[in-house]
């Protein structure tokens, strides 16, 4: 619980930032770069903060990245103030944190859409836009396939969760059923 305050703290003060400057997209999208690297380079991961090496020798290779990166002049900041503070570690919360904030800000929703089946462009476009017009906001739709759901889809947009699945109806009959209720 102490770690996502952590991560939400940071996020927030950059945010803050990146509102004041007008770049807030570019750091969420530099920020984005360098999390992926850190998570998908475990070594490179470990020679940042692995408190075997010296502190200047991690010092080093993350200044190595970030010229590397291009990253911007606050952005190499943030980093290297995460690194002053022992926060480095904390890079992929912060990061989640950060890419809600900036889709707030911008009015965007992220959602996910689960089917059976694989659904046409048009289908998924007209699911999108009225997810879009229920919140207001902007939907960005990430599809997937579950054939276990036999039929129907699930929809998740934040806490809500919209369960058309075939799967859940019928588990719901047989609650029904045990219950003794009439279906």
């Amino acid at each position: 619980m102490k770690n996502f305050a952590i991560a939400r703290r940071y996020a927030k003060a950059l945010l803050l930032i990146g509102k004041e400057d007008g770049q807030a997209e570019t750091y969420k999208q530099e920020l984005d770069g360098f999390a992926r690297l850190m998570a998908g380079e475990k070594e490179l991961e470990r020679a940042i903060t692995n408190p075997l090496y010296t502190s200047a020798e991690r010092k080093r290779v993350l200044q190595a990245v970030i010229e590397k990166m291009g990253l911007s002049e606050v952005m190499a900041s943030f980093i290297n103030l995460l690194f002053d503070k022992r926060r480095i570690t904390f890079i992929g919360a912060i990061n989640e944190f950060y890419q809600q904030l900036v889709d707030e800000l911008q009015g965007v929703a992220r959602a996910s859409l689960v089917s059976a089946t694989e659904l046409s462009p048009e289908t998924i476009e007209k699911i999108r836009a009225t997810l879009s017009k229920k919140t207001g906001k902007e939907v960005v739709l990430e599809v997937e396939q579950d054939p276990s759901l036999i039929g129907g889809i699930v929809t998740r947009i934040g806490d809500l969760v919209l369960d058309g699945s075939i799967r859940t109806q019928l588990l719901n009959m047989r609650e029904s059923l045990k219950r003794g209720e009439s279906v």
